[in-house]
């Protein structure tokens, strides 16, 4: 296997085994950049002589015995609204070409600190206000869409050019590109993982997680980024565990399948293989049990009546300054937002709570929920709408969005999966959620699956 295909979990046992250098991987994952990336167009910037003092430096370290652990000289990417000292922050967008940070966010200090070797900042819709990530080509297939807003993190681990990345998911942007692109995205606990130094869409649903190739390796990732910072108002003390999974028996857990929301408009072939990696689950020992998923029908509604003129807010200065910089369809979003009323926010919080308090309810009744990450693979560059079964035309924004705003609405973790392909040979995954800093047991389910089904993890993308 080629060093660039390495998972994490691969990568830091070679390195931790001296049977590979941190010089020799991150020679081999900037070969593959160098190779793909006038393809996939992943990365906003490539700090490629950055990354090589860094692996060099890991390499010394290591060997005179200081090994940080298991993220020690692996190569990483970070999405471009993630703050690194020195470094431009463009968040996709000409109103910030010149921006350049003044510190690292909390999230860089954790990954410097652990070691990681940072390759660059890869590619947002414009301040991760959509799910398409138009500068970047899906890794499975370059007429089609990435997903997004992470949709360059999601590429990048896809294509083998970067072994894990960073996103952030506000209404799915981790989730959604993660399941376009065949790789593992967890969306955290709202509140676990600090966001101080990292731009805001909506303050109140905005999540930093991890993109990786297998569930063991995002459990690597969320060890070293979880942890109290009273920089970000929203962060908490992380509660015990040590979030790696073990084992593949699933004896005694209880996995809730919805009978309503998330398998309605969704393509046979997803529902297909979503319901085949559940009965998997079975197999390993959960237990089965149907749900309804509670105020089903206002999830759409108050996602975007939260973000919305969240967004607007944090954007004030620069639509009334300079708002021919915006992209036309996030200057559209944002002036939308300045026709909604503060009523109208009031409403869309107190459903909030009252969503929240209802998957409480859900969640005591079962361990995770399982479902389809998004009703879809991948669309095809420039469609605009979906048609379904049932003759109903939603926008392709509308439908990669439906099934994953609800975990950040209620700020519940989510973890997608890869579970097959569709007959395009398109990535589909399958999305677990679980209750409020269940991480542990969302990701032992996931780790369950991979380890049953090998052949669905892992894997570089064809295109690369």
């Amino acid at each position: 296997m080629a060093l660039a295909d390495l998972t994490l979990t691969e990568a830091s046992e070679a390195i931790r085994e001296r049977r590979h250098s941190p010089v020799e991987l991150v020679e081999a994952v900037l070969d593959r950049v160098e190779r793909v990336e006038p393809r996939l167009h992943a990365y906003a910037a490539v700090t490629a002589d950055r990354a090589r003092h860094a692996a060099v430096r890991a390499e010394r370290e290591i060997a005179a015995g200081r090994y940080r652990g298991p993220l020690h000289g692996v190569p990483m990417g970070l999405k471009d609204l993630i703050d690194v000292g020195g470094m431009a922050t463009a968040a996709g967008s000409r109103i910030r070409a010149d921006h350049r940070a003044g510190s690292d966010s909390a999230v860089a200090e954790r990954l410097s600190a652990a070691g990681a070797v940072l390759l660059g900042k890869t590619h947002t819709h414009e301040f991760a206000y959509g799910l398409t990530t138009p500068q970047t080509n899906n890794a499975w297939d370059q007429g089609r869409v990435a997903g997004g807003s992470s949709g360059g993190s999601a590429v990048a681990v896809a294509a083998g050019t970067a072994t894990f990345a960073l996103g952030t998911d506000t209404g799915g942007s981790i989730r959604v590109p993660a399941s376009l692109n065949g790789v593992v995205g967890l969306k955290p606990t709202y509140g676990l993982v600090s966001r101080h130094g990292v731009t805001s869409l909506s303050w109140s649903l905005d999540h930093v997680g991890p993109i990786t190739r297998t569930v063991e390796d995002a459990s690597l990732v969320l060890a070293e980024l979880t942890g109290y910072d009273p920089r970000d108002p929203a962060s908490v003390p992380a509660p015990g565990g040590g979030h790696r999974p073990s084992g593949a028996d699933l004896s005694g857990l209880r996995v809730g399948v919805p009978r309503n929301y998330y398998f309605e408009r969704v393509d046979p072939e997803v529902e297909a293989a979503v319901r085949g990696a559940v009965a998997c689950l079975a197999e390993l020992g959960a237990r089965l049990v149907d749900v309804e998923i509670p105020m089903a029908e206002h999830v759409q509604a108050v996602q975007w009546g939260l973000m919305v003129p969240e967004a607007t807010a944090y954007h004030e200065r620069g639509l009334r300054s300079a708002p021919d910089l915006y992209a036309d369809d996030v200057r559209a979003l944002l002036e939308a937002g300045e026709l909604m009323s503060a009523g109208d926010y009031v409403r869309a919080q107190r459903a909030r709570t009252l969503m929240r308090e209802a998957w409480a309810g859900l969640l005591d009744g079962v361990d995770v929920i399982a479902a389809p990450t998004v009703p879809m693979t991948a669309a095809p560059a420039g469609q605009t709408t979906v048609t379904w079964q049932d003759g109903t035309v939603e926008s392709v924004s509308d439908a990669y969005v439906r099934l994953s705003a609800p975990a950040d609405i209620t700020g519940v973790p989510a973890l997608t999966l890869p579970v097959g392909r569709d007959s395009a040979g398109l990535p589909i995954g399958m999305q677990l959620l679980g209750r409020p800093f269940g991480e542990d047991v969302v990701l032992r389910a996931g780790h369950a699956y991979e380890r049953a089904r090998p052949a669905a993890m892992g894997r570089t993308a064809t295109a690369a």
